[in-house]
């Protein structure tokens, strides 16, 4: 057993096809066959079932992946260790944020975390919880952040921020001149809402659960923003992030009410594998998250 050969089983459960995971190891795909191939006789046990157009993992196979996955993690420690001085903050992480996130916090987060880490370029990943997790699991990413409570088998979470949810209607709405509104007046409304698995949907209905029978028909976005430009059409209204409502984005066609309390919120965190061994990085986009100055915000110590 080789540690090229644990990469090469890892390439190809997270590709699901041998070509591609060969063009990613860069062998040919004959090469790349046959040392899974031996791997497996000398185990004695089958790695993968072959179908016809999938290559799926066994059950003990996905066991023998992670903890591939595990070792070549350990072997990448150890050239850590060895070529940059234990400089935990040397190298590149790859960071996932969920797309109702990264808008609004990556573009004045990334500058800073440049400052204060200037050797550790970031790869950027915006994208569904979901498929964050997934990417997570699979080694694609090192580090996400996403809406708490994320429970995942040997994953390990820290809080960053709770952020508030604000109501936003078009300038003439009859709600324009109100300071507040109770939530669970939204139900009476066109509410505009990210498609279903985006986790921000799933916090805004369970806030007003109404909205779970109102918000059966009608038009739903992937994108806030456009969301944001559909009310100022008149389309309808919307919740959003207190994020999403910094003075950066404000829009003379739309106002921003404020929800009555309890007001819905989320908690966002950051979210990383056990087996991660660079915990300096989490400690550093923690701190330079703390340091951002985002209106509506309140930081999680804890």
């Amino acid at each position: 057993m080789t540690l090229t050969e644990l990469q090469y089983i890892v390439a190809v459960a997270q590709e699901r096809h041998f070509g591609r995971a060969a063009e990613r190891a860069f062998v040919t795909q004959p090469a790349l066959s046959l040392a899974i191939k031996k791997l497996e006789e000398e185990l004695g046990v089958t790695i993968f079932d072959r179908h016809q157009n999938r290559i799926e993992p066994t059950t003990l196979g996905e066991q023998i992946i992670h903890q591939a996955q595990r070792v070549i993690e350990a072997a990448d420690y150890i050239k850590i260790l060895a070529a940059q001085g234990k400089d935990q903050l040397n190298g590149l992480l790859r960071l996932g944020v969920i797309a109702t996130v990264g808008p609004y916090i990556l573009p004045d987060l990334v500058p800073l975390l440049n400052t204060r880490a200037p050797k550790m370029p970031l790869e950027l990943e915006e994208n569904l919880t979901l498929n964050l997790a997934a990417m997570l699991k699979n080694g694609k990413l090192d580090v996400i952040m996403i809406a708490l409570p994320f429970d995942e088998p040997a994953v390990m979470t820290t809080p960053l921020y709770d952020e508030p949810f604000k109501a936003l209607v078009a300038v003439g709405h009859p709600w324009q001149k109100k300071k507040q509104i109770d939530s669970r007046q939204l139900g009476s409304e066109k509410v505009l809402l990210p498609h279903a698995g985006h986790c921000f949907r799933q916090h805004v209905i369970d806030a007003c659960p109404e909205l779970s029978r109102s918000d059966t028909e009608g038009w739903h976005g992937n994108s806030l923003e456009t969301i944001r430009q559909m009310v100022a059409s008149g389309f309808g209204i919307t919740v959003l992030p207190c994020s999403a409502l910094t003075p950066k984005y404000a829009n003379r066609r739309l106002i921003a009410i404020d929800l009555a309390k309890p007001v819905p919120s989320r908690r966002i965190g950051l979210a990383w594998r056990r087996g991660f061994t660079r915990p300096q990085v989490i400690d550093v986009i923690r701190d330079a998250v703390h340091a951002l100055k985002v209106p509506g915000l309140s930081m999680v110590t804890a």
